[in-house]
């Protein structure tokens, strides 16, 4: 299955939210090697959270390498791999916010990076998954305590 997450989605647990969600609309990434979604909907109980809108947006865009770098062929010699080179995906949320009353939006990132060896996809996709299970279920069992952290600056 692609990146296409299904609408709306449940976000995780935060100080003050109740049950939030978020609607996405497909949207027009910034270049053709990215998929994007506008989040044009909010659910649940998350006071001073607003949708997106051109001068403050809201977006989730998932990027894949322009170029997807393979593995060269082994050293005859040694029999080893001379280099590994990567190809790096990047999700990306962009999220307008208002610094000070009264003021214009700035906006705020979310830039998660997955950087992965040249040929794991087909030799060990199971622990790119398992990668990413782990980072998910972090991120799942620590919403509220990492939003906390960005908010109050204590860890």
């Amino acid at each position: 299955m692609a990146f296409s997450p299904s609408s709306p989605v449940t976000g995780g647990s935060q100080t003050g939210f109740t049950s939030p969600t978020y609607t996405l609309t497909a949207d027009t990434a910034p270049d053709n090697n990215g998929k994007q979604y506008a989040v044009t909907a909010l659910g649940g109980t998350q006071t001073g959270v607003t949708v997106g809108s051109v001068s403050s947006p809201f977006t989730i865009t998932l990027w894949k390498p322009k170029s997807f770098k393979t593995l060269a062929p082994v050293d005859p010699t040694t029999g080893r791999l001379q280099a590994v080179p990567r190809n790096v995906w990047k999700l990306i949320i962009r999220k307008g916010m208002v610094p000070l009353a009264g003021q214009s939006p700035s906006i705020g990132m979310c830039k998660i990076e997955f950087d992965l060896p040249a040929g794991v996809e087909e030799a060990n996709p199971a622990e790119v998954r398992g990668m990413l299970s782990a980072v998910i279920g972090v991120l799942n069992q620590t919403s509220a305590g990492v939003g906390d952290t960005l908010v109050n600056g204590i860890m």
